[in-house]
């Protein structure tokens, strides 16, 4: 009995080193992605990191249970989920460089431009028609290069 319980004990604290490393590696990339779509800035975003937070907590929660899933995707899928429950709290941004966007104009632009996720992974994420998805992104994209010729800004710079 003795031998089953090190046995458990070993095996939780190999999948918590696991789970460790998975948060070393993917937690700077993950925070920034969330700082992205709460429209924050990179030094004042306690709104993105509680969005993180709350993601990795479920991933972890999840942990024992991934087999062939890539735990990044699981955990950008729920912080974009959580992200899009809660948007309509979070309209104007924070001054981050794309807090002249929608929140769900962000979050659509986020996970196609900077995570590189398909049309049609967002459209399923979001129960959405790929075309809407399409529209959207669009929109957003139209949006911030009216807002950067209205400030002046050359077109290759970016503030975030």
């Amino acid at each position: 009995m003795a031998e089953q319980r090190n046995g458990h004990r070993d095996e939780r604290a190999y999948r918590t080193r696991e789970f460790d490393a998975f948060v070393a590696g993917a937690a700077g990339r993950l925070l920034h992605t969330a700082t992205l779509l709460t429209a924050e800035t990179r030094t004042r975003n306690p709104y993105a990191r509680a969005l993180l937070t709350a993601a990795l907590a479920h991933t972890y929660a999840a942990w024992e249970r991934l087999r062939d899933e890539d735990p990044y995707e699981l955990t950008r899928r729920d912080l974009a989920a959580r992200f899009a429950r809660t948007a309509w709290r979070h309209h104007g941004g924070r001054g981050g460089v794309l807090s002249a966007l929608h929140p769900h104009e962000r979050l659509v632009l986020v996970l196609r431009l900077y995570e590189g996720v398909a049309e049609e992974q967002v459209a399923a994420l979001l129960g959405l028609p790929e075309t809407r998805v399409r529209a959207v992104h669009a929109r957003a994209v139209a949006t911030l290069r009216a807002a950067r010729r209205g400030t002046g800004e050359p077109a290759g710079r970016t503030a975030a």
